[in-house]
């Protein structure tokens, strides 16, 4: 074989690097949104393709972009954070919203979970840490902080009806217990003595249980239902 049809070879067997993970910000501040996306820009595999300054532009940036995760603060002008999640969300339930915002206020927060974003971050997040969230994100994990995740179910059980309107056994209880302590199934796997793959069953049984699609949504659902309960002893 020629050199350079070894070379042409070589070339044709290089595996291409996936496409980088497209990122809208929406915040009403210019200089966090510019500092944010200078950060991430940084990043080899992600691509900032908008910015929003509220939440209508987010809106129609979103729908002409089609971005894979949306970093999304909650007080913004015209049109705020959650009312804008609510519309993108019914629009497209696949769409992946991190909310990123300044104040851990739980009742804000709430919202925005309830309205179907994947997790929340404070701005004050270390670069690392919001990075590693977004690519968990974009896998379609979710985000629960355990130092804020049971001030926040608490509140949530407060709100709701209690009732055990859904059985599961002793190992899925704890399952959804350690979900809603901000585990991932790795981490659950050592903690229970089991293999990942048996952690992912346990995962997949307790969404279609509760008749939800993502792990944030099960651990509010479980607390709502009084099937689990949090104290604030391990924050």
């Amino acid at each position: 074989m020629k050199m350079n049809e070894l070379n042409e070879y070589k070339k044709e067997e290089t595996p291409k690097a996936p496409p980088p993970i497209r990122i809208v910000v929406a915040d009403d501040h210019t200089i966090v949104r510019d500092g944010i996306a200078h950060l991430l820009n940084a990043e080899a595999d992600f691509e900032v393709v908008g910015q929003a300054g509220d939440g209508f532009q987010v809106i129609e940036l979103v729908n002409r972009l089609k971005p894979d995760v949306i970093l999304m603060d909650l007080q913004m002008p015209n049109l705020d954070g959650v009312a804008a999640i609510k519309r993108i969300r019914a629009a497209d339930e696949q769409v992946k919203i991190i909310i990123l915002t300044t104040y851990d206020t739980d009742e804000y927060i709430l919202e925005g979970i309830r309205a179907g974003a994947r997790g929340y971050l404070l701005k004050d997040v270390p670069k690392e840490e919001l990075c590693r969230s977004i690519r968990l994100v974009n896998q379609g994990h979710s985000l629960m902080q355990p130092s804020l995740t049971a001030r926040f179910f608490n509140l949530l059980a407060q709100r709701e009806t209690k009732g055990n309107e859904v059985a599961l056994t002793e190992r899925e209880l704890e399952v959804v217990r350690l979900i809603a302590r901000g585990d991932r199934n790795k981490e659950i796997a050592q903690k229970m003595a089991i293999s990942e793959g048996t952690v992912k069953g346990y995962v997949a049984t307790i969404l279609q249980k509760f008749g939800v699609t993502d792990r944030t949504q099960a651990a509010m659902y479980a607390v709502q239902k009084g099937l689990i309960q949090l104290d604030r002893g391990f924050e």
